[in-house]
């Protein structure tokens, strides 16, 4: 099944008071690499959260973006007030005034007066357990948008892939017939020569040296080695099953385009170099749409 690496997904959820939202954006490139946007209490997570990306990803550069806001008292920090009295009554007992006279916005700034929200491990804990559930979620979503871009990019390639069939169609009617007169303008234009020169040949050699000639320009292997490429691109393109396909493809798009070239190099014909250049061009915007292939 071919599947697009453009895609985005998100989920957010409430958990022990925290509010969770988790972003995914990916955009090709030839391997899975993953990029992280969170909060440093959290970037402890990131190998695990990239173990999760690679167990249902395989190709794509994806943005992970991860939010969390206490949504609750939890949030505020917390007044210790047995620390605060004992800066009071410190403070008061050396300026020789009363406790209550001391200055609350001095007092609430000093070392262990206020607790901080949740910290550490405790909250990294409850963090991951909230998050996995979302991650999921959100891949989710990605995979289905890529798979939207996937039957968009599966119907270009077929296309492309007709237009190639057709066309390789019609080189292989062209392709005996060029093969028989490009052989006989050579036995032709090789006699001629010889008589010109006053060379006597055997009709058996002039005709071996006008085989060796004319095996260079024929394309019978080229035609059926570039059907057979064709045949597997469709099979590929087509299946439904859940692997990767694009580095295939890819690859498949290279060989094509190696028997194009051949049979551009080897045809004398002026129809067939005409047809092949359109092949070479479908082959072309081929090569570009598997780029976006997972």
């Amino acid at each position: 099944m071919i599947r697009s690496m453009t895609g985005f997904g998100d989920a957010s959820a409430l958990a022990s008071g925290v509010q969770y939202k988790v972003e995914l954006r990916s955009v090709n490139n030839k391997f899975l690499k993953a990029t992280f946007r969170m909060s440093d209490r959290l970037q402890v997570l990131e190998p695990w959260i990239d173990s999760i990306l690679r167990s249902r990803l395989h190709r794509g550069s994806v943005t992970v973006s991860i939010s969390h806001a206490e949504a609750d008292e939890t949030a505020v920090p917390k007044i210790n007030p047995a620390v605060l009295r004992h800066y009071a009554n410190d403070i008061a007992s050396a300026l020789g005034v009363h406790a209550r006279d001391v200055d609350a916005a001095v007092l609430v700034n000093l070392p262990g007066v206020l607790t901080q929200p949740e910290q550490g491990e405790s909250f990294v804990t409850k963090a991951r357990e909230a998050l996995e559930p979302l991650l999921h979620e959100a891949i989710d979503h990605l995979i289905s948008m890529r798979v939207r871009e996937g039957h968009g990019l599966r119907e270009d390639l077929l296309g492309r892939h007709a237009e190639i069939v057709e066309r390789l169609g019609r080189i292989a009617e062209l392709a005996p017939g060029v093969s028989e007169a490009y052989e006989k303008r050579l036995s032709e234009r090789l006699a001629k020569l010889l008589e010109q020169f006053g060379v006597d040949a055997e009709l058996p050699d002039i005709l071996r040296e006008v085989a060796i000639l004319a095996e260079k320009t024929d394309i019978a292997e080229e035609i059926a080695r570039l059907g057979e490429h064709l045949v597997h691109f469709k099979e590929l393109v087509d299946s439904e099953d859940e692997r990767p396909v694009g580095r295939t493809l890819d690859f498949l798009t290279q060989e094509l385009l190696r028997e194009a070239n051949t049979i551009s190099s080897k045809s004398p014909d002026s129809e067939i170099s005409r047809l092949i250049v359109e092949v070479k061009g479908a082959i072309d915007r081929i090569k570009e749409q598997v780029q976006n292939a997972e």
